[in-house]
């Protein structure tokens, strides 16, 4: 949800703009090489016969090998196996292959880890299975994997994060186990997925009041305006809506203006698409309400011709927070009416 409505919503209002946040995928295809003609045999009897359930049962034994190259064949096969079936995956939670694949989150063989998230990963993808990882102890072994695995372990780990946390019972756990820290210096230094996949998980779990005040204290404002201001990373939008979360808390606010956040909404009000207009210009009015400093920076940096030019031609949403804000930054001495008629987080 933004501001009262469902992201899909909001993207509708709008022919060329695609959803904020897209779910986070399986992991990439590719990423394991099979080396036998036998492997691929396996595979496609999996996906295609009445075999799969005993060779789902028998990779799950394989999960509790001795052998470390057994274990990491059964993880790789059980992920290539759940990948893109969701029948599969629910059949494999159900033989009992989470709790061992969890375990592997703790190997100290980095490719072992990494096999065990992206089988984690991939049973995750369906809703059934979310409290089942969950409930298993998968919170914490993942959040080492997020700081510990390698660069593919990292961003299969926060993309199971996200999944979690899509339910709202896990999201206050996820914070408390440190995952917050490691999903911020994953937005920051990560690769476009990495990046991907950290904002939606950390917007998700910021409507979490004490997860936005870990992530103020991680430092997320600075990746937060970087990628606000470089209109080619692809991640205007999704660091929008992060920093959207996070202006409801005090906290929020005077972090994002410290970071010389205001200039940069000002700019995508001026120059942004249709939608980043909007998502700026509600951030902007939620930092100026009851704070005649913030609305006098905002005034100096020629805020209100952008304004108005919204008020004109933007949403209808769009039209009344360019309309609000306006009369903060026309009157800044005469109290804060207008936001309290036009409330910010509607």
């Amino acid at each position: 949800m933004y501001m009262g409505r469902k992201i899909s919503d909001l993207c509708n209002t709008s022919d060329d703009c695609s959803s904020a946040f897209s779910d986070c995928n399986s992991d990439r295809s590719g990423e394991f090489s099979t080396s036998s003609s036998s492997q691929n045999r396996r595979f496609l009897v999996a996906c295609a016969s009445e075999n799969s359930d005993i060779l789902i049962r028998q990779l799950v034994l394989d999960l509790d090998s001795c052998s470390i190259d057994v274990q990491k064949q059964a993880a790789m096969e059980i992920r290539l196996i759940a990948k893109n079936n969701s029948e599969n995956r629910i059949k494999f939670a159900q033989e009992g292959a989470v709790r061992p694949l969890i375990s592997l989150l703790s190997s100290a063989d980095s490719q072992l880890q990494e096999y065990g998230v992206t089988a984690i990963l991939n049973l995750s993808l369906c809703d059934e299975n979310k409290d089942l990882i969950a409930n298993s102890g998968a919170i914490k072994p993942l959040v080492r994997a997020l700081k510990t695995g390698t660069a593919t372990a990292k961003e299969n780990a926060a993309c199971t994060l996200l999944r979690l946390s899509q339910i709202e019972e896990h999201k206050i756990s996820i914070g408390r186990s440190g995952a917050i820290p490691l999903l911020v210096n994953l937005l920051e230094n990560g690769g476009f997925r990495g990046k991907k996949d950290a904002s939606t998980a950390l917007y998700l779990l910021c409507s979490v009041k004490e997860n936005k005040m870990r992530a103020v204290q991680a430092g997320i404002m600075k990746p937060i305006v970087e990628l606000m201001s470089d209109f080619g990373s692809g991640m205007v939008d999704k660091a929008a809506f992060v920093l959207s979360t996070l202006v409801s808390i005090p906290e929020g606010r005077t972090a994002v203006v410290e970071e010389g956040g205001i200039p940069v909404l000002v700019e995508i009000v001026e120059v942004g698409m249709q939608r980043q207009k909007e998502i700026s210009a509600s951030i902007l009015l939620q930092i100026c309400e009851d704070n005649l400093m913030y609305r006098n920076m905002v005034a100096r940096e020629g805020a209100i011709p952008p304004l108005v030019a919204l008020s004109q031609s933007g949403t209808t949403r769009a039209k009344q927070k360019a309309e609000a804000l306006i009369d903060l930054l026309r009157q800044p001495r005469s109290g804060n009416n207008a936001s309290r008629t036009l409330d910010a987080s509607d």
